[in-house]
């Protein structure tokens, strides 16, 4: 699979290295500005609940909970298309021969990118030579 770097924007906002795979992702995907995905996230955010197990809420910045970038993608036209369920094993792998055409946003172990027609846009290249197993990804129609 072929590999771009790209930081979303936040080179213009933004210096060193952080945990904002999300943030990036969803602006390698829309072209939507750094900043106002940073922002909505953040605001989304404030709306989560804490608990046993999740004692602190989502940041753009250092990570976003999965219900969170679900409802945010949802709200922005995105749908969700899981290609794993409980007890299947591995299926699709971050490859380009098994994953759709266009603009999707993937969903991998404790991670999420864009691919587009079959090219990765990140920060680095989280393919493991394409033997990442993808739990679903976004697409819009």
């Amino acid at each position: 699979m072929l590999f771009v770097f790209a930081d979303g924007g936040r080179s213009k906002y933004f210096k060193g290295r952080t945990g904002d795979c999300v943030t990036r992702a969803i602006c390698n995907a829309t072209g939507l500005d750094y900043k106002k995905v940073y922002d909505d996230l953040n605001a989304l955010a404030k709306t989560e609940r804490t608990g046993k197990r999740k004692h602190k809420k989502s940041n753009s910045r250092t990570g976003v909970y999965k219900r969170t970038f679900h409802k945010y993608l949802e709200s922005i036209g995105y749908k969700w298309q899981a290609t794993m369920n409980i007890g299947t094993g591995c299926r699709v792998h971050l490859c380009k021969d098994e994953l759709p055409n266009g603009v999707i946003i993937v969903s991998l172990s404790s991670h999420l990118t864009c691919v587009k027609n079959g090219v990765l846009y990140d920060t680095y290249d989280c393919s493991r030579d394409e033997t990442r197993c993808v739990y679903g990804y976004f697409y819009k129609d």
